[in-house]
């Protein structure tokens, strides 16, 4: 039977068991549109395409099924870019379909062609992130190549991948296409499970650092944890993975980590490392005096990239599969050497867990107005039930919540990685809350990634998405603020004021009014808790303006930018 491209696409994507799809309109893609004005999916239209693609970003990483982003040609393609990038560099399943200039006028500069340099080839501007880029040439050739798409980005390594389909293509008369493949993910050989628990165990000193691949069923890993009492240190994307209050549980290494946690990294002999890229803040700037030091230890590095096998460290033994199976196949094999028992570890590590959140909640008591930014953490941990999400962005939000924030086991951590991208959090809470309709999100953001990201609210609005909009407001982009402080002994071009130089803010509950969400401002230290009560209570959108001083977030570990300010540079 044939129909449209249009119409076999969105057929296709039902099949696929799309939900959602995420975008904004352009005349390239209303074709595609019509045809899902007549299908169960659900289209989300944001404002903005960089917003729209945050939400498919969270929708994604909370559904575990890929995001689907619909774009226009030129400007509405570029302007999603920076939210393609930042799923693509967390490893995020996102599925992009842009609409283009028509097919016969490629060459011609047409309107919104993007073609200084070359014709018609919108495409590259995605590909250095982007795990595959398709450009349809044929109608015939649209449901292979979504197919394609969503095969891509779900397997190996997940990532986003674009399909770019000239505007009249969708209008063309084209079949649907069957349903996708499927297949099984690689596994751990039997052999390699044995020799890496057979390391694991005859190890004095081992460790286990967990990355965010491994974002699901923490049981084989704890399994594998407490058989042979190895300590667990974890990536900020890992976060939650395995409780905050597990008793083997460090916390982050690196620029944001404990001394202990980097003492333990350092001074490991076998570090098993779970799909992990051994970023830089994690890493030290991967330099070996602070946190990782392989020359005398032995690295054991499970990855479904190889390309990640080895890319910072050499690794005595890599192994390219599925984390998750391969951790349930180390936890079998591991099952079958004697348990061991490493009270002394425990012990240290209990007293520095302890002393940083007990620090962390002392700083938390503090009446002082403007809010100090652990007083705003403590309201929250106070407040929130136990399995809210909270969706953070850049800045203390993200460095402070991932550092001294402890989880409960049932909760969720949703930030940017790989990218840092302010502006996340907002648009990207409210994609969560699509997926997670009956858990509390809370969009805990900066006013700078507020600002940056304003469309997020009458988002919310439009698809009764009862996101907590949480903004830490100190009237800057306060990290770098601080660091631009420490370093060069001012602040330039970081601090929002007015013409007169006095520190400046929008009304970011009134803004919140004027989109039909609730607006709170917090005028005294009691009134954050109250605010947050009642939002939570409503489950309507809301946004609280949380008065906030600039204070620095904790770093005790190293970082080369500070060498860098100093004029030290690392060959």
């Amino acid at each position: 039977m044939t129909t449209t491209a249009a119409r076999a696409l969105v057929a296709q994507l039902e099949e696929l068991g799309v939900e959602y799809v995420f975008g904004t309109c352009g005349h390239t893609n209303i074709a595609v549109l019509d045809a899902l004005a007549d299908s169960p999916i659900r289209f989300v239209i944001a404002r903005h395409e960089q917003a729209a693609a945050h939400a498919a970003d969270g929708y994604a990483r909370a559904s575990g099924r890929p995001g689907v982003l619909l774009v226009h040609v030129g400007p509405g393609l570029t302007n999603a870019a920076t939210g393609v990038m930042t799923a693509a560099l967390d490893s995020v399943p996102l599925v992009v379909i842009s609409g283009d200039i028509p097919s016969y006028y490629h060459g011609r500069h047409p309107h919104q062609e993007i073609n200084l340099h070359a014709d018609a080839d919108q495409a590259s501007v995605f590909r250095p992130f982007v795990k595959r880029a398709w450009n349809v040439h044929r109608a015939q050739d649209l449901g292979r190549f979504v197919e394609r798409a969503f095969w891509t980005a779900t397997t190996g390594r997940p990532g986003a991948v674009l399909v770019n389909v000239p505007m009249d293509v969708f209008s063309r008369p084209a079949a649907p296409h069957p349903p996708i493949s499927r297949t099984a993910p690689p596994g751990l050989p039997e052999e390699t499970a044995r020799l890496i628990a057979s390391r694991l165990a005859g190890a004095e000193r081992p460790l286990i650092y967990v990355g965010g691949g491994l974002r699901e069923d923490p049981e084989p890993l704890i399994r594998l944890a407490e058989h042979l009492d190895i300590p667990i240190v974890h990536s900020l994307m890992a976060k939650g993975t395995v409780p905050d209050a597990h008793p083997l549980v460090l916390g982050m290494p690196g620029f944001w980590g404990l001394e202990l946690t980097n003492a333990c990294a350092r001074e490991a002999d076998v570090v098993l490392a779970l799909a992990t890229r051994f970023a830089e803040t994690d890493a030290s700037s991967w330099d070996p005096r602070f946190t990782w030091d392989f020359a005398r230890s032995t690295l054991i590095q499970i990855d479904i990239d190889p390309a990640e096998i080895g890319r910072n460290y050499p690794a005595e033994i890599g192994a390219v599969a599925d984390v998750r199976l391969a951790v349930a196949a180390i936890a079998d094999a591991v099952a079958a050497h004697p348990a061991r028992s490493r009270d002394e570890v425990r012990k240290q590590i209990a007293g520095a867990r302890s002393e940083l959140y007990a620090a962390s909640r002392e700083r938390g008591l503090s009446d002082d107005f403007p809010l100090r930014p652990e007083r705003i953490l403590k309201d929250l941990r106070d407040t929130l039930p136990p399995d809210a999400v909270l969706v953070t962005d850049v800045g203390w939000n993200k460095n402070g919540v991932a550092q001294c924030y402890e989880l409960p086991a049932e909760g969720r951590f949703i930030t940017p990685g790989g990218a840092s991208t302010m502006g996340f959090g907002p648009a990207a809470a409210v994609g969560v809350q699509l997926a997670e309709p009956d858990r509390t999100v809370i969009a805990l953001i900066g006013d700078g990634g507020m600002s940056a990201q304003l469309p997020a609210v009458p988002l919310a609005v439009e698809q009764g998405a009862p996101v907590v909009f949480v903004v830490m407001n100190n009237r800057s982009h306060g990290t770098i603020s601080d660091l631009q402080s420490a370093h060069f002994g001012r602040s330039h071009g970081c601090d929002f004021t007015d013409p007169a130089g006095r520190p400046y803010s929008p009304d970011f509950a009134a803004l919140a009014r004027a989109c039909g969400a609730d607006g709170h401002t917090v005028a005294a230290p009691s009134d954050l808790g109250r605010a947050l009560r009642e939002a939570v209570a409503n489950r309507r959108p809301a946004v609280i303006d949380v008065p906030m001083v600039n204070e620095p977030v904790p770093t005790p570990g190293h970082w080369n930018i500070k060498d860098i300010y100093q004029g030290h540079f690392a060959d």
